[in-house]
């Protein structure tokens, strides 16, 4: 395997061949995807080691004093060969990076070959192709975390520490002083802890990235600005605590701190600068200077790092792999953004000219990665990962036909069913609102009241055991849908689920095996935009087609209120996954066809996508899911084009077809169909007839499988196909 290595002694960079490192007990072996390049800690060294002697000696003091002490225990020709010896060997870099787990040594169990984990270590983490990690120095990757963020977690933790260390309270204000990377995590960390940050860097690049990232205040520390901005923000009074994130051999920071800092205000060491402390300035405020050591505790202690004793959570709360995986949580719910401390992504062989680069002042950076290749044979397959569309396997029970009246059962009777579902069935001949189930007793009367439902109840047992309910209306929380509508399958059911059919592919397959138990497949899953009556007729007049189509499907999603059940996504899945199986389902009826493969990217914290699915006879559809653009945009604008035909969709209000003649819809007077009326009348008939479903089975299993796999591709950055089982 390659690793990245320096003579300290000549100062050389190499990317040297070295053995493969051995899966020992109580680690793993991780095949590195990402690794980050600390543009301070590393560049130091390679500064120094770039050094003449006489340099090394002035830069660390400490070493000097060691040799000091061996001269006088061992004499100067054993201490010179020792330290010649040890100045003119290959030594290591890299402290912090993201890979997959290659093999799993004796005692580890909580991982398995394949996970994605982010490692921590100058010993362990390093520039190399394959690395052997302790316990306590990986946690697993979150669902849909990239790799290129997760391989930000030991700089993470090391500014986590810092903020630890200062002990921010919710209101108060922080001066960070040094905003390279760790400052400017430091800074994400202490606005998302509610503290109002001023930072100070002598960059206005730097200064502008991190008034984007959450400071109120930014300037040079020689400028005024940051004077003014810290007395209007305190009253005048000085910062609650300054964090010390800058390197570099001058006082300033240091003198910066006491000047700025109220009285008994806490200063907190992150980075390696001088430290000559200004005496009566620090007695006369009774500063509290306070110093953070690397990722937290655990660090330096052999029997932790090396043995993976931990310490208990009741006496040391956050160790360093609790500080890592805590980082990792905050990237994956976007709390935390690194995408914009990215500045350069290098190919692991270019690693010695981008450390020239680096180290010349040519490429000015915050944040720069190492991107590593894939193993040969390994290469087709990590480059497209698959999601399974489970096969429909049922012998379908004969379909029962309704009576007189459809009689139908609703289980959840929140905002979409009262607004967009209960009015158009409460109006409709032949449907008897039979019963509404809900959790709190008040929400159930209530829909019993207004729409007319005959029974409210919170026993959902008893409405799946009544005989003479025909279907069921599963409208609840996303997390519940798939166990909803597994139970009322089983109950012999005809179910209408609301997207999403499901979250995991664990629960797709339980829906469906609950169809092959029961031979009963009367579903259809809430994806009513196929069955508006603007686009069906611009569908029709666009006539057939005979060559691959290529559709571009605009979503303007809007953000949503913060107190909003949908930012639950530890427990409901992302924001798409609730609701993009309506903008694939909607592209693959236009298409006439399932989609084979997909493919996601996304902006920082997965609130923007962007997907491309690819179908079987070479048609593309990309959806751009945006939360970003401006309220009184359309919500959704489509474009379809083939055969020299273009169909275009404005928002449900107009529609659009370009042929050989031009035909537009007339203008909607009233307010956008979507589909819903016509989508219930649909399923109600399919109901009372025993007729097919509206939407075949199979085609309700591909979209949410191609759904799920935007989630596996956002992780593995890759396209993901979609494999039919047979």
């Amino acid at each position: 395997m390659k690793q990245v290595v320096q003579n300290y002694k000549s100062g050389e960079l190499a990317v040297l061949d070295v053995p493969v490192p051995g899966c020992k007990p109580g680690g793993v072996l991780v095949r590195s995807a990402y690794s980050l390049i600390s543009t301070g800690t590393e560049l130091m060294k390679v500064s120094e080691a770039g050094m003449s002697m006489l340099g090394k000696a002035r830069s660390r003091p400490d070493q000097v004093a060691k040799v000091m002490q061996s001269v006088a225990t061992n004499g100067v020709p054993a201490t010179y060969r020792k330290v010649m010896g040890k100045l003119d060997s290959y030594t290591p870099l890299g402290y912090s990076l993201c890979g997959v787990v290659e093999q799993v040594g004796a005692g580890i169990d909580e991982v398995k070959v394949g996970d994605l984990v982010a490692c921590a270590g100058n010993e362990h983490a390093l520039h190399a192709e394959l690395n052997w990690v302790p316990k306590n120095l990986y946690v697993p990757v979150p669902d849909g975390l990239a790799p290129r963020h997760a391989a930000f977690g030991t700089v993470g933790s090391i500014a986590m520490q810092g903020v630890r260390q200062g002990g921010p309270q919710l209101g108060e204000v922080a001066l960070v002083i040094g905003l390279g990377l760790i400052g400017q995590l430091v800074v994400q960390l202490l606005a998302a802890s509610g503290v109002r940050v001023v930072g100070v860097d002598p960059d206005p690049v730097r200064c502008e990235l991190a008034g984007r990232l959450g400071a109120a205040a930014c300037g040079d520390p020689a400028s005024a600005a940051v004077e003014a901005a810290v007395a209007e923000l305190t009253g005048g009074l000085g910062v609650d605590q300054v964090y010390l994130a800058a390197g570099g051999g001058s006082n300033q920071p240091v003198e910066l701190a006491a000047r700025l800092c109220r009285d008994r205000g806490r200063v907190v060491d992150i980075g390696k600068c001088r430290l000559d402390l200004p005496w009566n300035a620090y007695y006369e405020k009774e500063l509290d200077v306070r110093f953070s050591r690397s990722y937290g505790p655990g660090r330096y202690d052999p029997e932790y790092e090396l043995q993976g004793r931990d310490y208990p959570i009741g006496y040391v709360r956050w160790t360093e792999r609790r500080n890592l995986a805590c980082f990792l949580d905050l990237l994956a719910r976007g709390s935390v953004d690194v995408e914009p401390l990215i500045s350069h992504v290098a190919d692991f062989d270019d690693a010695v000219e981008t450390y020239r680069r680096l180290k010349d002042g040519d490429l000015k950076a915050v944040g720069v990665l190492f991107r590593y290749p894939r193993p040969e044979g390994e290469a087709a397959k990590a480059a497209a990962p698959a999601v399974a569309v489970p096969a429909v396997k049922v012998r379908r029970s004969p379909a029962r036909a309704a009576n007189a009246s459809v009689r139908l059962a609703f289980v959840g009777a929140g905002n979409y069913a009262t607004s967009m579902l209960l009015p158009h069935l409460a109006q409709r001949d032949g449907v008897e609102l039979s019963t509404v189930v809900t959790t709190t007793a008040l929400s159930a009367a209530n829909a019993q009241r207004k729409f007319g439902f005959a029974e409210a109840t919170t026993d959902l047992d008893a409405v799946l055991g009544d005989t003479s309910i025909d279907a069921v209306f599963v409208v609840t929380r996303h997390s519940s849908h798939a166990e909803l509508t597994r139970r009322a399958l089983l109950a012999g059911k005809a179910v209408f689920v609301e997207k999403p059919l499901a979250l995991t592919e664990e629960e797709l397959a339980g829906v469906l095996a609950a169809v092959e138990e029961s031979g009963n497949d009367r579903l259809q899953v809430g994806f009513n935009r196929r069955f508006a009556p603007l686009l069906r007729e611009a569908r029709t007049r666009f006539g057939a087609r005979t060559g691959p189509a290529h559709l571009r499907y605009l979503v303007n999603a809007g953000r949503l209120d913060h107190t909003s059940w949908y930012l639950q996504q530890g427990t409901e899945g992302s924001r798409f996954a609730g609701e993009g199986g309506h903008f694939i389902d909607t592209a693959s009826w236009l298409l006439d066809a399932d989609p084979v493969s997909v493919y996601a990217v996304a902006s920082p914290g997965d609130e923007d996508l962007q997907v491309v699915l690819r179908y079987p006879d070479g048609s593309t559809a990309a959806i751009s899911y945006v939360t970003s653009g401006p309220a009184g945009f359309p919500k959704e604008t489509l474009d379809l084009v083939a055969d020299g035909k273009a169909l275009r969709l404005d928002d449900f209000v107009r529609a659009t077809v370009y042929d050989r003649k031009r035909w537009v819809s007339s203008r909607l007077p009233k307010a956008r169909d979507k589909g819903q009326n016509a989508e219930l009348a649909a399923f109600v008939r399919a109901v009372r007839t025993g007729g097919p479903m509206p939407v075949p089975l199979e085609s309700l299993v591909a979209t949410t499988a191609a759904t799920l796999a935007v989630r596996t591709g956002l992780a593995g950055g890759a396209p993901v196909a979609l494999e039919r089982a047979r």
